[in-house]
């Protein structure tokens, strides 16, 4: 899968992935190869992303996420600490 981490001011996240857990609205989900498509509104959280064996955590200011084809764009309002 590829995931994609935008915000108003930059590209912060590119890359393949195995797994990514998002702060939806409705609490945290998690988005695994081969995922229906949805569109979600996002909260104030942790994005983490595993690939492999590896984990990152990017904590987000909101945002939408939209998820189609093994392809992952989300769209944030910001990353904390930017």
């Amino acid at each position: 899968m590829k995931l994609t981490i935008i915000t108003p001011d930059k590209l912060a996240y590119e890359g393949d992935v195995t797994a990514v857990t998002v702060p939806g609205s409705a609490g945290s989900f998690q988005i695994l190869k081969d995922h229906a498509a949805i569109v979600s509104t996002l909260e104030d959280g942790k994005v983490i992303i595993k690939n492999n064996n590896d984990e990152q955590v990017i904590i987000i200011k909101g945002g939408v996420v939209e998820v189609k084809e093994n392809n992952i764009i989300i769209l944030a309002e910001g990353i904390a600490g930017e």
